[in-house]
C-alpha cells in the first residue's frame, strides 16, 4: 500500500512538473494597458482670430481751439464690424489646474459711426476706430485637462479718424481730426479648448475703455469758423473665436 501512494505521488509531481514547464514555454501575453492623453499648456503659441467689434464714440464740444471756452452736446455714435487678426503669447501651468500667461493681440478693422451733432442739428460727424491692439495678462484655471477658462486684462491701444460734415446748404467738409493715437485698458475672457496635440481653438469677449480725451480738431480751409476742441470718450467691445499653434506640447 505504501508503495502504491509513493507510486502516484511520483507521477503527479511528475505530471505537475510536465504542465508548469509548458507553461513555462509559452508566450506571454503583455497587459492592456489604455492610453491616455496628456496635455500640457506650458508652451508658447501663435495663431488667428476673427469676430465683431462694436464702438462707441460720446463727444462734447469744450471749446474752440483759441481758448474759448464752450459747452455744447456732440452726442454719440456706435456701429459695428467684422474683425480679424492674431495672437501671441506663451502660458505657464502650475499647481495642477491653474495657469498664468501673456499675450499681445491684434486685430484689423474700421469700425465706422455716423451720428447728428445734437446742438448743430445741421451738422453730423462720421467717426472711424481703426485697429486695435492689446497687451494683456491672463489667469486660467483647468476644468478638465482640455478644457481651460481664463480671464485677461492689461493695455489697450487703438486710432481714431474724425470729421465733421456740414449739410446746409449743400454738404461740406467741416473740420477734421485724423490719426488720433488712443490709449486705455481692457479686460475680458473666454473658454479655451486644446483639441488635438499642439493644436487648440477658443472663444472670448473683450471689453476695451479708452477713456475721456479732449481733441483739437483741424479747420477745413475754405470753410468759415473757428476749429472745435471736443471731449470724447471711446470704447469697443469684441467677440472672437480663434485658433493657436502651440509649441512644446507633452512633458
Amino acid at each position: 500500500m505504501r508503495h502504491k501512494v509513493v507510486k502516484l505521488l511520483a507521477v503527479a509531481l511528475s505530471v505537475g512538473l510536465g504542465q508548469a514547464a509548458l507553461a513555462a514555454d509559452m508566450p506571454v501575453k503583455a497587459p492592456m494597458v489604455q492610453a491616455v492623453a496628456s496635455y500640457n499648456w506650458t508652451g508658447c503659441y501663435i495663431g488667428g482670430n476673427v469676430g465683431g467689434g462694436w464702438a462707441r464714440i460720446d463727444q462734447r464740444q469744450v471749446g474752440k481751439v483759441t481758448g474759448t471756452v464752450l459747452d455744447s452736446d456732440f452726442g454719440s455714435g456706435s456701429d459695428s464690424k467684422f474683425i480679424g487678426g492674431g495672437q501671441i503669447g506663451c502660458d505657464y501651468q502650475f499647481a495642477s489646474n491653474w495657469l498664468v500667461g501673456v499675450q499681445g493681440m491684434f486685430d484689423f478693422g474700421n469700425i465706422n459711426s455716423t451720428h447728428t451733432l445734437t446742438a448743430f442739428p445741421t451738422f453730423y460727424s462720421d467717426d472711424t476706430t481703426k485697429n486695435m491692439f492689446t497687451a494683456t495678462a491672463r489667469l486660467g484655471y483647468l476644468v478638465t485637462p482640455a478644457v481651460l477658462g481664463y480671464v485677461k486684462g492689461g493695455g489697450a491701444w487703438t486710432r481714431t479718424d474724425s470729421s465733421v460734415y456740414g449739410t446746409a446748404p449743400a454738404k461740406f467738409l467741416s473740420e477734421t481730426a485724423n490719426g488720433v493715437n488712443r490709449q486705455g485698458w481692457t479686460i475680458g475672457g473666454g473658454v479655451e479648448w486644446m483639441f488635438a496635440p499642439n493644436w487648440s481653438v477658443f472663444a472670448e469677449y473683450n471689453y476695451m475703455d479708452f477713456g475721456r480725451r479732449n481733441i483739437n480738431y483741424v479747420q477745413t480751409p475754405g470753410t468759415v469758423g473757428l476749429a472745435d476742441v471736443v471731449s470724447t470718450r471711446l470704447t469697443v467691445q469684441q467677440a472672437l473665436l480663434g485658433i493657436n499653434y502651440r509649441f512644446n506640447f507633452g512633458r
